[in-house]
C-alpha cells in the first residue's frame, strides 16, 4: 500500500513537467514580399501559430517594437486569435512590421532574427506553459547604385538632374477667389437688407424690425418706469408705420384684416393694447409693468419682427 502511495506521488510531481511541444503545433512564416528590398524599406511578415486551445500567447514574451539589430527595427506587431482548426488546436497569427537599414553593395541575404512565444493556460488538466519557437527567415536587399559606375569627366554628371518646376498661371484661380468674393458681399448685402441691419435698418418696410431693436435696448432698465413707456411708445409707432395710421385697441381687429401676417399675434397685441391703456391712462401705471412686463414686451415685438420678415413687405400708405 505504501509503494502505491509513492507511486501516485511521483506520478503527480512528474505530470506537470510533460513536454510542453504537445500542447504547440505548426510555426509558419509567411511573408507576401522578402526580397527586392532597399535601404529604408518596409515589409511584413505573418507568423500563424497552432495551439491548443485554451492556450493564449502571452504579452511579456512578444518581440517589443524598437531596434532588433542594427540594420533592422521591428516597427508595429498585432496578435489576433484565428479560427479553431480540425485538429482541435486554435491558429494564432502573429502581424509584424518591419523596417530595414541595411545599405547593400550587392545583392544580400540576411535572416530575420528568431524569438519565442511563451503561452499559457488556465485549464488545470493541461500544461500551464508551453512555447512556440519562430524560427529565422531570410529577406533578400538589393543596392540603391551600382558599384562600380562607369569613368565620367565631370563628377557632377553622376547627379541626376534636377526636375524643372511648372509655372503656373495665377490668372484663373485669382478670377475665381475674386467671383467668390463678388458673390459672397452680394449674399451678405441681401441677408443685411433681410434682416433689416445697418445701413439698411431704417426702411418703412421693416418698421417692426427697429422697434425690436428699440425695445431690446430699453429692456436693459427693467425697473424704469420711463424706459417701459419708452418700449410701448416703440411698439406703438412699428404698429402705426406698418398700417400707415394710428392704431388704437379698439383698430386691433382691422389691423389683423388688413395685415394677415400677423394674426397669430392677436392675443399678445390685446395684452399690449391693454398694459398701455393701463400704463398711460390708468391710475397705476407700475400694475401694467406688473401684469406684461419686460420679458413679454421683449418677446412679442421679436415675434412681430419675424412675422414682418416672413410675410410680404408692408406699404406706408399714410402718416404715422
Amino acid at each position: 500500500m505504501r509503494a502505491l502511495l509513492t507511486l501516485a506521488a511521483l506520478a503527480a510531481c512528474l505530470l506537470p513537467a510533460l513536454p510542453a511541444a504537445a500542447q504547440i503545433g505548426t510555426v509558419t512564416v509567411r511573408s507576401p514580399r522578402p526580397f527586392g528590398l532597399f535601404l529604408g524599406d518596409r515589409f511584413g511578415a505573418t507568423v500563424e501559430i497552432e495551439a491548443a486551445d485554451g492556450f493564449v500567447p502571452q504579452a511579456a514574451s512578444l518581440p517589443k517594437a524598437g531596434p532588433l539589430t542594427y540594420w533592422l527595427d521591428l516597427t508595429g506587431l498585432s496578435v489576433a486569435a484565428g479560427p479553431l482548426l480540425p485538429n482541435g488546436n486554435r491558429l494564432w497569427r502573429l502581424s509584424l512590421a518591419y523596417q530595414t537599414f541595411y545599405a547593400a553593395l550587392d545583392v544580400r541575404r540576411l535572416d530575420i532574427p528568431a524569438f519565442t512565444v511563451t503561452f499559457a493556460s488556465d485549464s488545470a488538466r493541461a500544461t500551464t506553459s508551453a512555447t512556440a519557437e519562430v524560427p529565422t527567415w531570410p529577406i533578400l536587399v538589393s543596392p540603391l547604385r551600382e558599384i562600380q559606375p562607369p569613368p565620367v569627366a565631370d563628377p557632377v554628371d553622376y547627379l541626376r538632374p534636377e526636375s524643372p518646376v511648372p509655372r503656373r498661371d495665377p490668372g484663373p484661380a485669382r478670377a475665381l477667389a475674386w467671383a467668390f468674393a463678388a458673390l459672397g458681399l452680394a449674399g451678405l448685402a441681401l441677408l443685411a437688407r433681410d434682416r433689416a441691419w445697418w445701413p439698411l435698418h431704417r426702411r418703412p418696410a421693416r418698421a417692426f424690425a427697429a422697434a425690436a431693436r428699440q425695445v431690446r435696448r430699453l429692456a436693459a432698465r427693467p425697473e424704469d418706469e420711463a424706459a417701459y413707456r419708452a418700449a410701448l411708445l416703440a411698439l406703438h409707432r412699428g404698429l402705426d408705420r406698418t398700417d400707415g395710421r394710428r392704431v388704437m385697441g379698439e383698430d386691433l381687429a382691422d389691423f389683423l384684416g388688413r395685415h394677415p401676417a400677423y394674426g397669430a399675434l392677436a392675443q399678445p397685441l390685446g395684452r399690449f393694447f391693454a398694459a398701455s391703456r393701463a400704463a398711460f391712462f390708468g391710475r397705476d401705471p407700475a400694475a401694467a409693468r406688473r401684469a406684461w412686463p419686460f420679458p413679454d414686451l421683449v418677446a412679442t415685438a421679436r415675434r412681430l419682427a419675424a412675422a414682418e420678415r416672413a410675410g410680404p413687405p408692408a406699404g406706408n400708405g399714410g402718416t404715422p
